[in-house]
Parts: C-alpha cells; structure tokens; sequence
C-alpha cells in the first residue's frame, strides 16, 4: 500500500504557489485563465487581486526611411510598460457526492502601454525635421521633399509617355531591325518612368508622413487592451472513488481597446487612431480532472474555445485625408471582427510527504492564429503590400509556452509558505512594437495563513527577467530594440473553504 498523506493535513500548504503565478506575459495573455477555484473540495470561495509592474526601455531606430527595414541604434526609450491590476473571484459548492458547480470571474486578456519622451514613436511638431529623417537627408525640409515629388512625377509620366510612343513605333516599324531599336527604347524608357516613379512616390510619402505627424504634434504611441470573463461550470464525479471529474460550461467575455500610433516609427500610420468600443460574446469551456486525496494529487486538463467578436469601431487616420485630398476619408465608423484564442491548462499536485506539495503548471496558447485587423487600416495598407490581403494592426508569430514548477511546505497547522520557477516562451522575436517583450523567465514566493479553520488570507510575489525582443510594425519593419528588462507581481488572496456532508 503506498504512503497515505492525508489531504486534510496538506490543506493550508495549498498556498497557490505564490498568488501571482497566473500572471503571463506572451501575446496579451493576463490572467493565465486559472480554473483552480473550482478544483477545491467542499465549499470554497475566493477572491485574488493582482498588480504587475514592468520595467521595459530600449532604444528607437535611427532608419526612419520607410522602405528600409534595417535597424540602426538611436535614441533611448524610457519605460513603456504601463502598470495595471485585476482581480479574480471564484465559489465552488458541491449539490451532492456528484454533482458540483462554480462561476469564476477574471481578466483574461489586455495590454497596456505608453511611450513618453524624445523618441520615435511620439510625433513632433518640426515637420521639416522629421522630413529629412523620413528621406535620410535626401530632401532639405517639408517643402523640397514636396517639390521633388512633383518634379520626379512629372517626369515620370514624361518617361511613361515616351515609352509608349516607342512601343507604337515599334509595333508599326517596317523592319526587324527597327522593331527591335524602338522595342529597346520604349523598355529603357519604361524602366526610367519607373525608377522615376518610385522616387517620386518615396519623397511623396515622406511629405504625407511629416505632414500627418505634425498633426498630432506632442502625442505619444499609447495601447490599452481590457477584457472580462465570467465562467459558469458544472461538474459531474465518477468512478468507483469518485475519483474522475468532468466539467464544463458556457463562458460570457466582454473586450475593449484603446489604440493610437504616433511618430514616425509608424511611418504612413503615424496619427492613426482607434478605438473599439465594449463587445460581449460567448464560448465553452471543457476538462476532466483526477485526484486521489490519500497522497493529495489532483490533475486537471481544461480547453477554452475561441471567442469570436464583432464589434463597434472608430478609426482615425491622418495620411489617407491627405493623399486622397479629402479630411473625410481619414474617419470611418465600422465593425472589427476579433476572434480571442483558444487554450490549454494542465494543472498538477502531489503530496511528497505529510507536509510538502509539490505542483506543476502548464498553458499553450496559440497566438500566432491571432491578430487584430481594422477595416480602415487594412484597406490602406493593401496600397502598400499591393495584394487582397493587406495587414493586421496586431499579429504574432509564434504560440505560447509556459510551465511554473512548485513546492509549498507547511511550517504549523495555519501557516504554510511557498516558492515557483516558471519560463514563459513568448510569442515571437522581433514582435509587436505595441508590447516588445519575448516571454519570460520567473521566481516566485507565496505563504497562506488560516486564521481560522475556514478562512485563509495568501499573498505573494513574483520576479520576471523578460526575453529580450526587437519592436516591429505590420510592415515588419524593426523600429525599437528592448534588452535587459524586468518586472514583479504582487498579489493577495482572501478564501474561505468548508466541508460538506452528504450523508
């Protein structure tokens, strides 16, 4: 027979594994989607607050041009990771030896950032300054790069129109010989119209820059991201121990967003605008879990579907007013179609002896199906890309990783203490401009105190040293590179569990 630990005994050691261990980083990953309130026996109820502040700085790139996407060292950029906190609730009651249910509420999913300072990614108010950086020099001020537009334009079509009286001439020629001369002028002068072209379109574009810059002179790159969830879970017990559990249920989310890209790291979105009003909608959630309260282990699996939304938006964007001649067409009310990602948890615990807990923690979550996709900002960006297809304001390139690892000791019959080590893969590197962070490496501590047989308090705290990332926009052009940063969780839990009878 092997060792019987007694789970009463390892109760108060159930210290979370320091509270702050949900908190994840890759993608827009925020509360870790912790389900663990309703693993808990007899009644129980909680309620956890979080708070996370990072110290994320770098550099902007001294390449403004905006069809080179090298990266060049230039000014510094101070802290662009915006503290936030959240909350989590949860209660669980068994009906019966079979039967229990729940309802979990936290904030899945959000952001939050703001670039400040001399950099990049605020918009001046010299509009002859950031010209020059826009054309590396090649013009003098706004109005020369609008000068050399109109010039090398006009040149451009002079050389379009001399390669079609080429290709007439040599489409009537009345020798081969004189075909083949004016089919080589009428290409030479093609490819001139469209080197021309080009240039002309380069100085352009850096004037339409400049000038929907200096239009929201003084403003700063900004980004916050907010979303809830309420989860209501049913739970059936079987087996001869009762020892499986199936669960699931309906899960109502509710996102919103704030987004304003400023500077000429943006390059043509510089001054662009949205903002996506609150939209709830539903998915499921699903898991089978196992214990065996003789050595206190307890497994769990659980999926979460994606979610998809269709909401309200506004967007602003400067450059296309400009372009199209036209101050109404930089404005445009819509719908935006976002689909939040699905998941899988796996959560795990075992007694090591009568009063040690060890746990082990693991979430994948495929970020790189992401991405958030105005309407207005799409159809722009085809201009650019020049296919059907176009960009997405938010994407990813790789899926997400974590697993935590922990053991929690209890030191008396109320007090028990807790520590974790946990590794976060981030979503990809170069990554969104918008959070540059490539994942993270972590340490936590944690203690639970019961102050009386029901009622507990925990608290905690976690160090992250993030994986190093380079900023890139849609066009993935580098703009920033971010290295050496770190952050902390605090957190603090009030729960209240009792047993219930059903004899």
């Amino acid at each position: 027979m092997g060792a019987n630990f007694n789970l009463k005994t390892l109760t108060v050691a159930v210290a979370a594994l320091s509270i702050a261990s949900v908190a994840s980083a890759a993608g827009l990953d925020r509360s870790g989607q912790d389900i663990t309130a309703f693993l808990q026996d007899g009644l129980y109820a909680e309620a956890v607050y979080t708070y996370i502040d990072a110290d994320v700085t770098g550099y902007d790139s001294a390449n403004s041009l905006p069809n080179d996407n090298s990266y060049q060292q230039g000014k510094k950029i101070d802290d662009i990771a915006e503290s936030y906190d959240f909350f989590r609730y949860g209660v669980k009651a068994d009906i019966n030896d079979t039967f229990s249910v729940g309802v979990l509420y936290d904030e899945p999913f959000g952001a939050a950032a703001d670039y400040r300072g001399d950099n990049n990614f605020v918009a001046q108010s010299d509009i002859n300054a950031s010209t020059v950086a826009l054309t590396g020099g090649a013009a003098s001020d706004f109005n020369d790069a609008r000068l050399q537009a109109g010039t090398l334009g006009a040149q451009a079509r002079a050389a379009g129109a001399a390669a079609q009286g080429f290709a007439q001439q040599a489409a009537t020629a009345t020798t081969p010989q004189a075909a083949a001369a004016f089919g080589a002028q009428a290409a030479a002068s093609a490819a001139e119209a469209r080197s021309l072209g080009e240039q002309a379109t380069f100085f352009g574009t850096a004037a339409a820059i400049a000038g929907a810059e200096a239009s929201t002179a003084g403003e700063e790159t900004n980004v916050e991201v907010r979303s809830e969830s309420i989860t209501a879970i049913l739970g059936m017990k079987f087996g001869e121990n009762k020892n499986f559990q199936i669960y699931g249920g309906p899960v109502a989310q509710r996102i919103e967003a704030d987004v304003e890209l400023r500077g000429t790291a943006y390059g043509p979105a510089t001054g662009y605008t949205t903002h996506i009003s609150p939209e709830q909608d539903y998915g499921y959630l699903a898991g089978i879990s196992y214990s065996k309260p003789e050595i206190a282990l307890k497994a769990a699996l659980t999926y979460r579907s994606e979610i998809d939304h269709s909401a309200q938006l506004s967007e602003t964007y400067p450059i296309v007013g400009i372009l199209e001649n036209n101050p109404a067409a930089a404005n445009q009310n819509g719908t935006i179609d976002i689909t939040t990602p699905k998941s899988v948890n796996f959560d795990f615990q075992t007694g090591i002896n009568p009063t040690t807990l060890a746990t082990l923690r693991m979430r994948y979550v495929p970020w790189s199906d992401f991405e958030i996709t105005p309407p207005l900002y799409n159809e722009f960006s085809k201009r650019r890309t020049m296919d059907d297809k176009g960009l997405a304001l938010v994407s990813y390139d790789d899926d997400q990783y974590l697993v935590e690892l922990g053991l929690a000791k209890r030191l008396s019959p109320a007090l028990a203490i807790s520590g974790n080590i946990g590794w976060d893969s981030g979503a990809g590197d170069p990554t969104t401009s918008l959070g540059p962070i490539d994942g993270y490496y972590s340490v936590g501590l944690g203690a639970k105190y019961n102050v009386t047989p029901e009622w507990a308090v925990s608290a905690g705290g976690k160090y992250l040293w993030f994986g190093d990332a380079e900023g890139q926009i849609p066009t993935k052009k580098i703009v920033s590179n971010f290295e050496d940063n770190d952050g902390y969780i605090v957190g603090v839990k009030l729960s209240y569990q009792a047993k219930q009878n059903f004899n």
